[in-house]
């Protein structure tokens, strides 16, 4: 039998078992439908569940391989197991919520980092379902660029997975389902005319591109940036090709200045905490621009705000470090909540200026909780121009591609010290964890030559960086 008359065979019986169902529907998207598409009940015909399986098969593995197959759950995975088994390729098995126990594992089986992997699904309507299952494999390294489904609603599906790289096949459209279903007397012409016309009036919600911070370059992401701080730090790191951030933890300017002759070519960021320096001057924040423009690197003054919003705008504006005057950004709380912000906002020139949020700690026993991490993160939605990026730890604290991930506690080799300071390796917290930025202190700032030093972190640090938007990340 051709696969012609295969799909024509296919159709019937869809229609004979109600899988295809005419009425008053909803779809997930939340699209009202006179059809209704509903591939749950092959699992009890195994006659439709092979006729799928061969046709799938002929339509897309035959002639193509890949390292995996993983269904959309729930309803794809008979057939993704169907075809692992017929194609003998490794399937995997993406589960909707984290395991609480155990290896606690969203994508079950076993793959390395860069294996392929195609997607099996049912029916598309605006593509969301496959989106999630392609989201969860992508963060664990693997590609997943294509999906083959039973039927495409044409409503807008196919479009929106394209636009976030994901190329889409289907057995059928519903246009040709229907016609098949007319041409056999199962439904009506008029009916058929009707639900063509309401499918090409009725489309699902554009998808924005669901793109990976982490696998964009650092140009690509200057040009998604809304802080201008954020975007000269994006720029800066591509054209210096470094994320080092090192922080100046030294009480004497002299020495600060110093440190930064022999280290400001390494570096993109400088962060200081101004209110330690025994000897300052405001000769030194002169010094301190000077160099800054000199090498091409911004300053981070880390004061870490956490007063109400009126006495936080006073710290910032007044007194005897004027830190608005000087400091590229700043950091602070989203403890005292959003009229820190509020504060900051009206106190800084928005074109110039930006905030580091602290969405999490570094430091062993802190109280910040994964609530009060997504809490900081939304507060900070809100002011879009104000906020440079996030001090955080996991990458899948914030996804919007235009904010930086600043990590501290970084040191060549793990370890923890006497007050509780975690340090993680480079490639831990660039490759695994999501960093942008990297903050060393102590490793170079108390090295016996600190220049070599600050030259050997910049090129482990861009190493990784580079691994990581390559996507060979073995």
């Amino acid at each position: 039998m051709s696969n012609k008359n295969k799909l024509e065979e296919l159709a019937l019986n869809l229609f004979k078992i109600d899988a295809v169902k005419f009425g008053d529907f909803m779809t997930k998207s939340g699209i009202k439908t006179p059809v209704y598409f509903d591939l749950r009940v092959i699992v009890s015909y195994p006659y439709v569940m092979e006729l799928i399986s061969d046709l799938l098969y002929d339509f897309v593995l035959k002639d193509k391989k890949y390292e995996h197959l993983c269904g959309v759950p729930y309803t794809a995975l008979p057939i993704a197991t169907l075809l692992s088994v017929k194609a003998k390729i490794s399937m995997l098995m993406r589960r909707k919520e984290a395991k609480s126990y155990g290896t606690k594992k969203v994508i079950e089986g076993h793959y390395k980092q860069g294996d392929s992997c195609l997607i099996i699904e049912d029916v598309v309507t605006s593509g969301s379902s496959v989106l999630e299952t392609v989201n969860d494999l992508r963060k664990e390294g693997l590609k997943a660029e294509e999906a083959i489904i039973i039927l495409d609603r044409e409503q807008g599906g196919k479009q929106n997975l394209s636009t976030n790289n994901v190329q889409m096949k289907s057995l059928f459209t519903m246009t040709e389902l229907i016609n098949i279903l007319v041409k056999n007397s199962k439904i009506t012409e008029q009916m058929g005319k009707d639900v063509k016309e309401y499918l090409s009036n009725v489309q699902a919600p554009k998808s924005a591109p669901e793109m990976e911070r982490v696998l964009l370059s650092f140009e690509k992401r200057a040009v998604l940036a809304k802080n201008v701080v954020a975007k000269q730090l994006f720029n800066i790191m591509a054209t210096k090709k470094t994320n080092l951030c090192l922080s100046v933890d030294l009480t004497s300017s002299t020495k600060i200045l110093d440190l930064l002759e022999k280290v400001g070519e390494h570096v993109c960021l400088v962060k200081t905490h101004i209110d330690i320096i025994e000897d300052y001057t405001s000769d030194f924040i002169v010094r301190l621009k000077q160099l800054a423009q000199t090498f091409n690197f911004l300053i981070l003054e880390d004061r870490k705000y956490a007063d109400i919003g009126n006495t936080v705008s006073l710290q910032y504006t007044k007194g005897l470090y004027k830190v608005v005057e000087w400091a590229d950004s700043v950091t602070c709380h989203s403890l005292p909540g959003e009229g820190i912000l509020k504060a900051l906002n009206s106190s800084t020139n928005v074109i110039s200026g930006g905030v580091f949020l602290l969405a999490e700690m570094s430091c062993e026993g802190n109280l910040i909780t994964p609530d009060y991490t997504e809490a900081t993160v939304k507060m900070a939605a809100k002011y879009p121009e104000l906020i440079t990026g996030f001090v955080c730890q996991k990458k899948d604290s914030f996804k919007d591609p235009g904010l930086i991930q600043l990590t501290p506690g970084v040191q060549l080799e793990s370890s923890k010290d006497e007050l509780g300071q975690v340090y993680n390796t480079p490639e831990k917290v660039i490759l695994e964890n999501g960093a942008d930025i990297i903050v060393v202190g102590r490793g170079i700032v108390a090295a016996k030559n600190p220049e070599s030093q600050a030259a050997i972190y910049k090129d482990t640090l861009w190493r990784c960086y580079t691994k990581r938007v390559s996507g060979k990340m073995e």
